[in-house]
């Protein structure tokens, strides 16, 4: 082994095949006759089809992702794969709701200020609302009420809007841990009519919340109808919350400044115009994950899910982002790996173990089709022996520019060193491609581990693996077209990864569990 060591607890390192030793080629192995079915041709012609602009970018909850779902069901349906999803079929219907804005504007003494820009909406925590003006701000400090510091001393708020910051003060020994959903509760609790929120980095708070704020939010179930529990609110920049001060401005940072040190925080009202109108969007969507079973043997009972996300992120105007290797590539290779199978099982050579190609919608919405599987299972998850995950195996990063003879293995040790041990056997006996551990690091600042479907098994307690061939400049672009996919080095990673999924549906015993969620 070689390369370098970043976390001492999960492998992080590089593993190079040793090319000396001769890998199994002969197709009296049937598991090498069924991997040599899986062919950069095959894999080409689904790929081409899945990343077409016909299904326009494949985004959760519109026609282009339920063409792409239609296609492969029909695939299944030509391999005469069991039906065991809903109605006899190949789905498991997935229920979400979504929320966005229509429009959202704020305006401060007649100036008009931009969305995501100068402050931030989330649609998902805020009921629709206006247009709301008042004339009358009430400047609430850090909008805590602890034991000793109370900002809601001798404030009357109901039916008032108030001002907060967001982080809590300094040298303030609490008794309570709080946190902007908790300040948020209790604002409405007292009655805020809305709360305008200070943050402390406004462009930071974008950057970590751009799904929530930039496109519509998905989630799972259907649209809440209960009142929500924190007060209707926007973050907003200081530049802004300073422009609502104007004058008032030396009064409000003198009474901030003063209750820091005496610990007895005083509300400030303080005249100034705001207008807010945020009008949404809310309605329910249904989308698929798309099921292919192949019934096992003495083992039926036990299964491997082996599985892949087929959506992508839909339409921007006229450019189509076509996800070719994000992840048209996954999707691809999981269906030539069932193809696989059920052509062994037809030779005879069909697993011990039952495996559930798994395809499924949302992952780029939260990795929702996969948690929706995880919480509503075909198979009892305590019969479920692994995770196989496949998203993006198309290209080459900067790293292995020169060399696409490599795959990111992510998750394999981190709940069983047996799933680890046979991924590393099956690549040094058929493959020896370059094994790069690197984005497994408990460290990795990408945090790679925690987003792709793999996470919603591995949280319950199975054991998942995750193949990535990492990021490229056409990632999230809509030059992420078929042209540009590697199909000869597709070719090579499907076939490692059908060889691992072979070994642990053959293998006599179930792999072992010695790791922790």
């Amino acid at each position: 082994m070689m390369g370098f060591q970043i976390n001492a607890q999960y492998i992080s390192s590089i593993k190079f095949p040793d090319t000396n030793k001769a890998i199994v080629t002969d197709e009296n192995d049937p598991s090498v006759k069924a991997a040599n079915s899986i062919t950069a041709a095959e894999m080409k012609e689904l790929l081409t089809v899945l990343a077409s602009d016909e299904f326009e970018g494949r985004e959760t909850g519109y026609p282009g992702n339920e063409r792409a779902a239609q296609f492969i069901n029909e695939y299944y349906n030509d391999l005469n794969t069991s039906k065991i999803g809903e109605d006899n079929s190949h789905f498991q219907n997935v229920q979400f709701h979504w929320n966005s804005w229509t429009e959202t504007q704020l305006v401060v003494n007649q100036s008009a200020y931009r969305h995501l820009w100068d402050y931030l909406a989330f649609p998902t925590r805020n009921e629709a609302m206006g247009p709301l003006q008042t004339n009358e701000i009430i400047f609430l400090g850090y909008g805590l009420q602890d034991t000793k510091y109370d900002d809601y001393r001798k404030a009357k708020i109901n039916n008032k809007v108030v001002m907060i910051y967001e982080g809590l003060p300094g040298g303030v020994d609490l008794d309570q841990e709080w946190d902007i959903q908790k300040k948020l509760s209790l604002a409405k609790a007292k009655g805020a009519k809305f709360v305008l929120v200070i943050a402390n980095n406004i462009k930071d708070l974008l950057g970590k919340n751009r799904r929530l704020l930039l496109g519509p939010s998905i989630k799972l179930g259907k649209a809440n109808t209960q009142p929500l529990n924190e007060a209707n609110h926007i973050y907003i920049s200081a530049e802004v919350a300073e422009k609502l001060w104007g004058k008032s401005k030396k009064k409000i940072i003198k009474a901030r400044d003063k209750a820091l040190k005496n610990k007895k925080p005083k509300a400030v009202k303080f005249k100034t115009f705001l207008s807010v109108n945020n009008a949404k969007n809310a309605k329910e969507l249904k989308g698929k994950n798309v099921l292919g079973y192949v019934e096992g043997s003495d083992k039926k009972d036990e299964v491997i899910v082996v599985s892949a996300h087929y959506d992508h992120i839909g339409k921007k105007g006229d450019d189509v982002y076509n996800g070719a290797d994000d992840n048209a590539s996954g999707t691809s290779a999981v269906m030539e790996m069932a193809e696989a199978f059920v052509q062994a099982k037809k030779d005879g050579h069909g697993p011990r173990r039952s495996i559930l190609f798994l395809h499924v919608t949302g992952e780029e919405k939260g990795l929702l089709g996969s948690k929706y599987y995880a919480e509503n299972p075909i198979f009892p998850l305590a019969n479920t022996v692994a995770n196989v995950n496949v998203d993006m195996i198309g290209r080459v990063d900067q790293t292995y520019k020169d060399n696409p003879n490599y795959i990111y293995v992510i998750g394999s040790d981190r709940l069983s060193t047996d799933l680890h041990r046979i991924n590393e056997n099956m690549n040094a006996t058929y493959s020896q491609l370059i094994l790069d551990y690197t984005y497994n690091s408990e460290s990795d600042p990408n945090r790679y581990y925690f987003r792709s479907d793999h996470y919603n098994f591995a949280e319950k307690g199975i054991p998942a693996i995750f193949y990535f061939s990492g990021v490229h400049e056409d990632y999230h672009m809509s030059t992420d077209t078929a042209e540009k996919i590697l199909f000869d080095k597709m070719e090579n990673v499907a076939r490692m990864i059908f060889h691992t999924t072979w070994e642990l549906a053959n293998r006599d015993q179930r792999i072992l569990v010695d790791g922790k969620p």
